[in-house]
């Protein structure tokens, strides 16, 4: 009896601790998309220039968190706050980030004019000071001349693309320009591609605490212009290295979604976007449960799908898209 008893109770232990945990899990889902829908809407608020409101709600989202917030976030607070003539209040996330959150980005902090209000306060040389300290630790364990290397790739990957969009708007989509525009652009990911591929194959996908931010971003944005067979190679490695905590989830997600599309299956999180030729319209490529994107966007760091897609003149409306689905996955399979 005892056994069985014992055995029974480990069953319910076991059910209740999976419920729990589930739980735990479900209320964190939420307070992830609460805490990314609080920084979307003060973001907006930044850019329309109410920076009062801005701050107050960036201080809304660090709350849903429990005085959480990521370190750009609240960078992205203090701005606000400057702005908002709140000097104090700009120095409590300046100082937070640099003391707590180790914040590297000295060229940035120094040379942004949204901060410019806080120079002549004798606090703006302590938060450098902090910051250009940080810089050095984190630099300390660089790989200096793999940094450089992947500078280079990361200019030759982004130089080009950088004036696609004058390209379109002077000479059209269809035109010579644009063709040889792509062709070069093509040119160098073959080039860049060559050089990733050697560093992920002997070395891994390394972290920004080794190359730095930029490098790391640069791995991710070469693999992205690949092809699909390459993509399907090292997307293991990703969703390894943001376990790791080498990559990150937004990043990832954009990587699943382009080899998802190139699978012949839907995407998960919205991130590719499609355009209509004829129409000239952008549309939001084959997305599976579109109900719940945004659920999934906040678990990878993302924000919610209407404010991404807004950078092509698409709204996002879940009912409507439902109904076009059928059609879209027509369109793509033409």
């Amino acid at each position: 009896m005892l056994k069985i008893f014992k055995l029974e109770f480990m069953k319910k232990s076991v059910l209740l601790t999976a419920l729990w945990l589930l739980g735990i899990s479900s209320v964190f889902a939420q307070n992830q998309q609460t805490y990314s829908e609080l920084v979307n809407e003060a973001w907006g608020l930044y850019e329309s220039k109410n920076f009062q409101e801005s701050a107050e709600k960036y201080s809304e989202a660090f709350k849903s968190k429990g005085d959480k917030g990521a370190i750009n976030d609240r960078y992205n607070a203090a701005c606000s706050w400057a702005l908002a003539k709140e000097i104090d209040s700009s120095f409590v996330q300046l100082f937070r980030i640099s003391e707590k959150g180790n914040y590297t980005n000295y060229s940035h902090i120094t040379t942004d004019s949204d901060l410019s209000i806080l120079h002549s306060d004798k606090r703006w040389n302590e938060v450098i000071n902090l910051v250009k300290v940080n810089k050095e630790k984190a630099e300390a364990n660089f790989d200096k001349p793999l940094v450089a290397i992947l500078d280079s790739v990361y200019k030759y990957d982004q130089g080009l693309r950088m004036q696609a969009n004058t390209v379109y708007d002077k000479y059209g989509r269809d035109s010579q320009e644009t063709k040889d525009l792509w062709k070069s652009i093509a040119e160098n990911d073959s080039l860049n591609l060559i050089i990733v591929k050697k560093i992920l194959d002997e070395r891994g996908w390394l972290g920004a605490d080794i190359i730095g931010n930029q490098g790391n971003t640069t791995l991710f944005l070469v693999i992205q212009h690949a092809d699909l067979k390459t993509q399907e190679k090292y997307l293991p490695m990703m969703r390894e290295a943001v376990k790791k905590g080498n990559a990150r989830p937004s990043a990832l997600a954009l990587l699943e979604d382009r080899v998802a599309l190139g699978q012949g299956k839907r995407q998960l999180y919205g991130s590719q976007i499609g355009l209509d030729r004829e129409s000239g319209v952008y549309y939001v490529l084959p997305l599976e449960d579109p109900e719940n994107v945004d659920k999934r966007r906040a678990a990878m760091e993302l924000g919610d799908l209407q404010d991404y897609v807004s950078n092509w003149n698409i709204v996002w409306d879940v009912e409507k898209y439902i109904k076009e689905l059928p059609d879209i996955e027509a369109k793509q399979k033409k």
